[in-house]
């Protein structure tokens, strides 16, 4: 279990080295766990190494949002105080989400459509 933390905790401190490093906009979190994709796709016997230790962490994922539940609690009266910025946000935000899936959707639906089919399939 150990190793495997470790192995985890590394891919995170080279995302965050290589992030400082290069300035990039992203956080070094994201970085290494790209990174730690790419060896796992590259060497998949890693995934045994680390797979229990994974699997543990993911059961107990929902400890990992006390900190920002807490966090949310602190700033109360500021969210309160900023109540309707924040609703227009989230709904306007849900709204541009849902029409840029749609629109993604049926230009794929479309692109499919375009394609020649599959060698034994009758043409439609």
């Amino acid at each position: 279990m150990i190793p495997a933390l470790a192995t985890l905790l590394v891919f995170q401190l080279v995302g965050e080295v290589v992030v400082m490093s290069l300035g990039l906009p992203v956080p070094g979190p994201v970085v290494g766990l790209a990174l730690l994709l790419t060896v796992l796709v590259l060497r998949p016997t890693t995934i045994t190494a680390i797979k229990p230790t994974v699997q543990g962490l993911l059961q107990h994922l929902s400890l990992l949002f006390v900190p920002a539940a807490v966090g949310v609690m602190q700033h109360l009266q500021r969210l309160g105080d900023e109540a309707l910025a924040i609703g227009v946000a989230l709904v306007a935000s849900t709204l541009v989400c849902m029409a840029v899936s749609a629109w993604t959707m049926v230009w794929l639906m479309k692109r499919l459509d375009r394609t020649d089919p599959p060698a034994g399939d009758p043409a439609p």
